[in-house]
Formats: C-alpha cells, structure tokens, sequence
C-alpha cells in the first residue's frame, strides 16, 4: 500500500518538476518543441567521442524552449552508447524522456535527429573489441587523425524535421521490443560534460527559440561546454515555421491520443530502480595477470553493488519516514529531487571507477575495421 501511494504520489510530482538542466525528467508543457534545425555536424575532436545530437529543452524561468547544441562526447565506459533525450505526447502535456548512456541504444521517439540517429537505433559507428569505429557516411572524421573507420551507406529520406513523438503532426513511432529491453538495462545517466553544455545552453539568450525563432546561432559544438572559437556551427536554417506560442492555439490539441500512449523509458530516480551489475564470466584458460585482473573487478563489482544496496535502503527509509510524519507535496518533491541527485551521482561515480579501471588495462593493438558488407548493408553484429 505504501510503495503504491508513494508512486502515485510520484507521477504527481514528476508533472510539477522543472529544471533548466541536462538531467530533467517528467517536465509536463502543452505547448509541442519547434522543429529541428538545420545544421552540419563539427569534425570529431578524437577517438572514443561519441555524438550527441542537439535538442530542444524548455526553462519555466523564462517560459520557452531553448537549444541545447549538439556535441562530442567521451563515452563513460567501452561498450556503451547515446540513448538521445524526446519530447512526447502523454494525452494531456508534452513529457520530457531524458537520455541515457547505456550498452544498447533504447527508444527516442522516433525522432530524426541525424548523424546516425535516424529514429531507431544508431548507424554512426559501433564498438569492436574495445575500440570505436565511426561510420563515415554520417560522421564528419578526419581520417588522418581517426583510423577507426568504415563506410556503410545508410538510406535516409528525411519529410519533416518534426522534434517530438505523438500529438498534433507527431512522430508516430512506438518502441520495439529489442528497445524495450534496452531500457531495462543498466543505465548511465549524462556525463557532467553534458551537464554542462545543457547548463550554458539555458543561461544563453540567443539559444531561446523566441529569440532565434528556430535557427540558433551555435546548434553544434566540436566539445561540450564550449560556445566560443574555431569549430563552433550555426544553424543553417530553421526546420520548419517557427510559431510562437501565442499563434500555436495549443488548446485546440486532442486530449486523448491511444496510438501513442505506449510505455516509455524514464530516467531513473531511485537505486532500486538500477539493474544489479553483471559481473562477467572468469576468462576461460587466463593467465596469472588475467585472473588478477579479474579478481579486481570482481571486487570492485561487489563495492558498488553494496554501494547501490545502501543508497536503496536509505531511500526507501526516507520515504517510509515521510509517510510517517504526513509530509506535504513541496517536501516530498524535494525528497525525490534529492534522490534522484544522490542516484545519478552514484552512477556517475561508478562509471568513472569502470572507465578509469579499463584506462589501466594493458595496452593492445587496435582490432581490425569491421568490413563493410557490399552494396551498403549494415556493420557485423548489428
């Protein structure tokens, strides 16, 4: 009874949220984010960045959309990929579904955003033993710099430049059961670079849509948090007619929309909403250094898995207490306010104790290119 009042009490909460940050989850707005700008990507700064493209975030301070530009990212840890962040139609608001680091790409709405983020999956480059190879079909790389490369054709029409899933002109696009399941992987919230960039996107005026009216002057940057200096892209165009709010007669919109009312990935709040780690199989016939090896990360495994049990625990106690003591609304959202900050800090920090625990794996030779399947199929394994 306590656990289900608690969610109730959640959803409730998550409507009423609002954050001009990278991280925010279950902002509710009625009015849908204007269309993607045109715009061409910045050359890749070097190997392991991984791109995160542009979006469009809302800030209650000032009551509109601003962008936030796209970007080159380090990867948090090998193997792991950029879920992008999506507007959605619940019915009744646009709902804001941050993204997510994580081994396989989830559901973003359907949203076109480019460079290898067609609406399903990514096609921009793939890891391959350990190393990330770009797709140079749909990534601005210097192959003098970057090695890493293939070249598989990808087969894009782009009709609209529409930013959100569901309502009025909406990406009708639900997600597949392959996403489904990525979303109930181990997740990697945005990387304080991300952070960042979102953080100096809201504090800049010429990024608001009612001031650039759909074409900002910096939609892309070569590195995250860097507005200023060589590499830094404007918008070619705006994607389609920017109408400001006051023109849009959002209140016309259908209340109801069944098509799109579909489950959909959310930023975790709680621990106990975090997968456990999967501590990988012993390598078969190691030797002295790999079993060692092997035993450190087993052992770091377990200190982060005790670490989530207690952060769990104590979270779970909190609420139990306020349920106790009859808390108000304002003291509960600032409860699962802290509580979501307490998560992705844990999650941060454990992947920052995995990246940092490969960086000081034993150098090897880098694995051969995967070969590019004639007549433009798709990378092995994909």
């Amino acid at each position: 009874m306590l656990r289900t009042t608690r969610v109730a009490i959640f959803v409730v909460i998550l409507l009423s949220l609002s954050a001009a940050s990278f991280a925010q989850i279950g902002v509710a707005i009625t009015i849908a984010p204007p269309p993607l700008p045109v715009y061409t990507q910045p050359i890749c700064p070097g190997v392991g960045y991984i791109w995160v493209p542009g979006y469009w975030a809302y800030d209650y301070s000032h009551g509109g959309y601003y962008w936030v530009p796209g970007t080159w990212v380090l990867a948090p840890q090998v193997g792991y990929l950029w879920t992008p962040p999506w507007w959605g139609w619940s019915g009744t608001a646009f709902i804001f579904h941050a993204g997510y680091w994580g081994p396989t790409v989830g559901f973003y709405g359907g949203i076109n955003y480019g460079y290898g983020y067609f609406g399903h999956g990514y096609e921009g480059g793939r890891w391959n033993n350990g190393v990330f190879f770009y797709n140079r079909s749909v990534n601005n790389i210097n192959v003098n710099n970057i090695h890493n490369v293939y070249n598989v054709r990808v087969n894009n029409v782009t009709v609209n430049r529409v930013s959100y899933n569901g309502g009025n002109g909406g990406i009708d696009a639900r997600p597949t059961a392959a996403a489904e399941a990525a979303a109930r992987e181990r997740h990697i919230p945005p990387v304080a670079a991300q952070e960042e960039q979102a953080r100096a996107a809201s504090a800049n005026e010429q990024l608001r849509a009612a001031n650039n009216h759909g074409k900002p002057p910096i939609a892309a940057t070569p590195r995250a948090g860097t507005f200023k200096g060589p590499g830094i892209v404007e918008a070619k165009a705006a994607g389609g007619p920017y109408r400001p709010p006051a023109e849009r007669n959002e209140k016309t919109m259908p209340a109801e929309h069944p098509q799109t009312n579909v489950a959909r990935p959310s930023t975790p709040v709680h621990a106990s909403e975090i997968p456990p780690r999967t501590v990988p199989a012993p390598p078969k016939n190691a030797t002295a250094e790999q079993t060692q090896r092997y035993q450190q990360q087993q052992k770091l495994y377990q200190q982060q898995q005790a670490e989530h049990e207690q952060l769990a625990r104590q979270q779970q106690a909190d609420h139990e207490r306020m349920a106790q003591q009859k808390a108000s609304a304002a003291q509960i959202q600032q409860m699962e306010q802290r509580h979501q900050q307490q998560t992705m800090q844990m999650e941060q920090r454990h992947a920052e104790q995995d990246r940092q625990f490969q960086a000081r794996q034993p150098a090897r030779q880098p694995a051969p290119a995967p070969a590019a399947h004639g007549g433009g199929g798709k990378p092995p394994g994909r």
